[in-house]
């Protein structure tokens, strides 16, 4: 199978499962999406018993489009940066305490104490691995996904202050969550260890890197928008920013996810001030959200299709359901903790933990650190436990998000 047949066969599949959600089901398009592409994946494992070609093609066809770099050598760039597009500064102004002190502290305290969870948890059932892999799959599934929350948030009516925190954490945690990761997968790599100081260093390079050369691209595209009122060469001006700029921050040993949002931001928070005419600005962000659906939905299915490629382990996805259920206990502990310590619960709205906590789902950031874990470090137990992590995540997390919203909205505070 070519990779245009490849290509055009997932696009197909996408747009004929959004197709029946907008005329059927009605429901979070992310969610439906992977959903539907897990169905097609257990067809395709089914019919390999029958026809086994078929089901061996399909997985050699997925293996060779390489989902972790789909995603973040490329994808994740124009994702990030669509979707801080569209937040306000001045909103996020008005929390930045909590969002930085969630997506800092909070992913390194979550990180911490879900890998001791689940160290302990594979150890109780009879799998035994060293702490350090265990943290790396506390890295890649504590921080909540920018992709799945903001897609569950256009379904949501949210407190414009809850919605704010949802939105920003996820944005900054996603992007400091993969530097956490990072750091702790350079310690794990067999060779020359670092030190706690090199290690310290790497993860303030990367993040502080990251958000300096948002801040960067930013400006320098923003004066090139300013000087020109032609809304095709703008929109170009955009993708070159996304695309090259991630492209540079690879190069440059920074963090692109941050530097993504904070572009994002800031092209987007210009563009309404009136730096751009209203038809450059109706053209940008009816580009950006077009293309942010179209590479949602393809994104999704392809999250589902990859169950042809992990397999169905009964075993190991039932501890990622106890992961998942430990993630998302840990995930209300940190907050807490967080808020308490900081005295931040003087800004945030009553019951704003709980509407945290069980908004802030895992996506396809965590499912494609997962897939690039080298050998050593164990994904044939950590790949299909990240998997049933998302799924939890989706199902459980997101299509009752709304039913939790009435529940808590309709008790006295």
């Amino acid at each position: 199978m070519s990779l245009f047949t490849f290509s055009a066969s997932l696009l197909t599949l996408a747009a004929l499962f959004s197709y029946l959600n907008a005329r059927f089901m009605r429901r979070p398009a992310g969610i439906m999406f992977l959903l539907l592409g897990v169905g097609v994946a257990l067809g395709v494992l089914a019919w390999g018993h029958i026809v086994p070609s078929f089901t061996v093609a399909v997985r050699g066809a997925l293996l060779r489009f390489d989902f972790t770099e789909f995603l973040m050598g490329s994808v994740l760039s124009f994702l990030l940066f669509a979707g801080s597009l569209h937040v306000r500064v001045d909103a996020l102004r008005a929390v930045w305490r909590s969002i930085a002190a969630y997506s800092t502290l909070g992913v390194l305290l979550a990180t911490g104490l879900v890998g001791l969870g689940t160290y302990v948890l594979l150890h109780l059932a009879g799998v035994e691995l060293p702490l350090l892999p265990c943290l790396l799959f506390g890295a890649l599934i504590a921080p909540t996904d920018p992709i799945a929350v903001l897609g569950i948030l256009k379904t949501t009516d949210l407190d414009k202050n809850i919605e704010t925190n949802l939105a920003g954490e996820s944005l900054f945690n996603d992007g400091f969550g993969v530097v956490v990761f990072v750091t702790l997968l350079e310690v794990a790599t067999p060779g020359e260890t670092p030190s706690a100081g090199s290690a310290a260093l790497l993860l303030l390079r990367e993040a502080g890197g990251g958000l300096l050369a948002g801040g960067v691209l930013a400006y320098v595209g923003y004066r090139l928008i300013k000087t020109v009122d032609h809304f095709q060469t703008e929109v170009m001006l955009t993708l070159a920013l996304v695309m090259g700029g991630y492209a540079l921050c690879h190069a440059l040993g920074v963090s692109g996810p941050l530097a993504m949002v904070v572009a994002g931001l800031a092209i987007g928070n210009v563009s309404r001030s009136g730096a751009v005419s209203d038809t450059t600005r109706d053209y940008l962000e009816k580009f950006w959200e077009a293309l942010d659906e179209v590479l949602n939905a393809v994104l999704f299915v392809l999250m589902g299709l990859e169950l042809v490629v992990i397999g169905v382990s009964p075993f190991y996805l039932g501890l990622g359901v106890a992961a998942a259920v430990l993630a998302l206990l840990v995930r209300y502990v940190v907050l807490t903790l967080t808020t308490g310590l900081l005295g931040l619960s003087r800004q945030l709205p009553p019951r704003t933990l709980a509407i945290l906590s069980w908004g802030g789902l895992r996506g396809g950031i965590s499912l494609a650190l997962a897939l690039g874990l080298p050998t050593g470090l164990h994904p044939e137990v950590f790949v299909p436990m990240t998997f049933a992590v998302v799924l939890f995540s989706a199902v459980v997390q997101g299509l009752t998000l709304k039913r939790l919203l009435g529940w808590l909205t309709s008790r006295p505070a």
